[in-house]
């Protein structure tokens, strides 16, 4: 009973805090400004929406061919199509619950290629901790290269430098205190916490000790140069984003990234932190909402397209076995 009732939680949640989004984000919509993101949608140049969709494929292959390279370390030789389709179907599963396309993947490579599910959802793991690596080396440079522009937000909002001092100085004495919990304390979750973590080390580890490790390397900067690059040709479909700087697009890039764990895929999260960025560099609230809904949608049914098709053909091209 308490699994499922855990179960439909992490669907609901992030379901009702998307829909919660959207609903406070349309009410507080001006009719005008509807209108103008109707008209957004209407003018849109989608052959560059096509070609962001081209690009998510382009990564979607790079991040199957990636995960031959952790799983031949192993001593597993899988068929590329079963990789690519598996792959596609973990986007499809993340629009359901957050995250639980994991799971899926590792559960199907284990359906079709009898790989142990444990060792595939560890590589899949390894892959998790690179990719957030990746991702905070993206947030460091946009919030280095933009420190001016959050600095005079953060003025505008009247939060003073010596608030922030004092937040910092307060985030430095719990990580303290967090650390000193972590390193001494006997409590069970600690123990727990540590367990896991170990687990994870273990899987990074394994990257490191690859004799393809700088292949791996290299497609798992081609991921995330191919979702900033599919995010980058999407504003030229509206023409009043069309002429906005690298800087912009990388912070609206790194927001919308976070926003997708907000809930399911982004829905709602996505197109909001879009605008609010965009706003922050004088681009209009409904241009922003667009632009977003756009990239949101086109990559939502892409995913599903892919995810479905995939479910389909993993076992037609299966069936000998």
């Amino acid at each position: 009973m308490k699994k499922q009732i855990s179960k439909w939680l992490t669907i609901l949640i992030p379901l009702c805090i998307g829909i919660s989004i959207i609903y406070y984000q349309y009410t507080t919509l001006k009719p005008d400004e509807i209108l103008k993101i109707k008209n957004s949608f209407q003018k849109a140049n989608y052959s560059y929406i096509l070609l962001s969709l081209v690009i998510a494929c382009i990564g979607y292959w790079s991040r199957a061919y990636r995960w031959k390279f952790a799983l031949n370390h192993l001593g597993y030789q899988t068929k590329f199509y079963n990789n690519f389709f598996t792959v596609s179907v973990s986007y499809l599963v993340n629009l359901t619950v957050p995250r639980s396309g994991e799971i899926s993947r590792a559960a199907l490579l284990k359906k079709y290629e009898d790989v142990p599910f444990d060792k595939a959802f560890g590589t899949i793991v390894a892959e998790r901790i690179v990719d957030l690596l990746i991702f905070l080396l993206f947030v460091l440079i946009g919030f280095v290269s933009q420190f001016d522009a959050i600095y005079q937000f953060l003025l505008s909002k009247n939060v003073s430098l010596q608030y922030l001092i004092y937040y910092g100085i307060a985030t430095v004495i719990m990580g303290v205190i967090f650390l000193l919990i972590w390193i001494y304390a006997e409590w069970p979750i600690i123990l727990k916490l540590k367990k896991k973590l170990s687990g994870l080390i273990e899987g990074m580890m394994t990257v490191l000790k690859m004799k393809t490790k700088w292949k791996y390397l290299f497609h798992s900067f081609f991921i995330w140069v191919s979702y900033l690059s599919m995010f980058y040709v999407a504003i030229f479909a509206l023409p009043e984003t069309a002429e906005i700087s690298f800087d912009i697009i990388i912070m609206g890039f790194i927001f919308g990234s976070l926003a997708v764990g907000f809930s399911n895929g982004g829905l709602g999260a996505y197109p909001f932190s879009i605008a609010l960025i965009f706003s922050l560099y004088g681009i209009s609230n409904d241009i922003g909402i667009a632009f977003g809904w756009l990239v949101w949608t086109s990559q939502t049914i892409l995913a599903i397209l892919l995810g479905l098709i995939s479910y389909v053909l993993l076992p037609v091209l299966n069936s000998n076995k």
